[in-house]
């Protein structure tokens, strides 16, 4: 391990969960990535090892027009804000 992780805290996945995961509006969400990833799937796209991003940034508006498959450091490498939303025209 190196110097500088020796004081960092143990991150608490239990918690977490109570606190954020659980939530009816998190459940939503959640369900409606695993629904866009299968239709991505039927659509014939090859989804493997990739993540299928929203354009829009709503993860319950899944027609395939709204869904584009790209590497998890694309989709994941920009902030997400309340207020903006989505900030990367390209996605």
């Amino acid at each position: 391990m190196s110097p500088k992780g020796r004081n960092k805290p143990r991150r608490n996945y239990r918690k977490e969960y109570d606190n954020y995961h659980s939530s009816e509006k998190q459940k939503q969400n959640r369900a409606g990535r695993n629904k866009a990833r299968t239709v991505a799937k039927k659509a014939g796209k090859k989804v493997k090892g990739k993540d299928v991003a929203h354009k829009n940034g709503n993860p319950k508006d899944n027609k395939k027009s709204n869904l584009v498959v790209q590497t998890a450091s694309r989709n994941r490498s920009f902030p997400r804000t309340r207020t903006a939303g989505k900030k990367n025209a390209s996605a």
